[in-house]
């Protein structure tokens, strides 16, 4: 028996698959281009293990539809990725693979994945898990178990007070302009600065800009969610970030509630080589099979 993985993000696929214990056989990364480009990857990748393949578990970008009683049940719908708007990404896959799919949000993926990783560490099961890339967005469990409603939450779209230094910027997001992700993800830099973010010093003062926007983003998770950590993945999230976010965030919430040593309380992911959203994934695949 064989487990699959389909991490989707913004700019980046990655295809796994995995044995019965959940340990990765064959991993490729591919660029997120055009849906047709990208299921064809995906199909030629999982393609050869079809026999032995008992499930699958998916985590994309969003916004997308994880209520299996709603007509576009496994879309993404109205993301601000160009070509992407109303993709049937689970019906197309069901085309070419008669299987079980677990459809959720990448950061539900990635938090999951955190969760079995450091659960032996958390006394309530709870962790929020944000991604600063291309996008920014934000899964969380709660007593081991997600958060939503009538869908998976989208923490990246919340809106945050403005940078003293950064009042003209008018933000990236294509629907709120200047709302957390608009105002954080990767393409800002090229929007603010006219060069990519892997192009931008370490002592730039826009990480300051920036750290200020993600603890806010922290200090809404603290108080609303109560999460045992805050972790912070993502080609933003570089360590002079997180490191000015956890300054930032002692500073503007003054310790008003006790989260601890704060490096053990905001932290990187402890997943290694970035695959906390494919061990979510296999996990939440095999948890179909029971």
């Amino acid at each position: 028996m064989l487990l699959g993985s389909i991490d989707s993000g913004g700019r980046r696929l990655t295809c796994a698959v995995a044995d019965e214990h959940q340990q990765i056989i064959k991993k490729a990364l591919y660029l997120t281009t055009d849906p047709a480009a990208t299921f064809k990857h995906i199909v030629a990748f999982f393609s050869p293990y079809q026999e032995e393949l008992a499930a699958l578990g998916v985590a994309s970008f969003g916004p997308i539809d994880i209520d299996p009683q709603s007509p576009t049940f496994g879309y993404i719908t109205t993301t601000p990725k160009v070509g992407w708007k109303n993709v049937n990404f689970v019906g197309e896959l069901k085309k070419h693979f008669n299987l079980p799919i677990y459809w959720t949000t990448g950061v539900n993926a990635s938090v999951y994945g955190e969760y079995l990783n450091l659960k032996d560490q958390l006394h309530h099961g709870s962790l929020v898990y944000f991604t600063l890339g291309t996008g920014v967005g934000a899964g969380a469990i709660q007593n081991g178990n997600f958060i939503g409603g009538v869908g998976a939450p989208e923490m990246g779209h919340v809106f945050v007070k403005r940078h003293p230094d950064d009042r003209t910027f008018t933000g990236i997001c294509p629907y709120h302009g200047d709302c957390l992700e608009g105002l954080v993800g990767g393409p800002t830099f090229q929007a603010r600065l006219g060069i990519r973010g892997e192009d931008v010093d370490d002592t730039d003062h826009v990480w300051d800009i920036l750290a200020y926007y993600v603890a806010q983003a922290s200090i809404q998770a603290t108080t609303i969610l109560r999460p045992e950590k805050i972790i912070f993945g993502g080609s933003v999230a570089r360590p002079q970030l997180i490191k000015k976010v956890r300054e930032q965030f002692e500073r503007m919430f003054n310790h008003y509630m006790e989260v601890g040593e704060i490096e053990d309380y905001i932290i990187h992911p402890s997943v290694p080589r970035n695959e906390s959203a494919t061990r979510g994934n296999f996990a939440l695949a095999a948890e179909l099979l029971k």
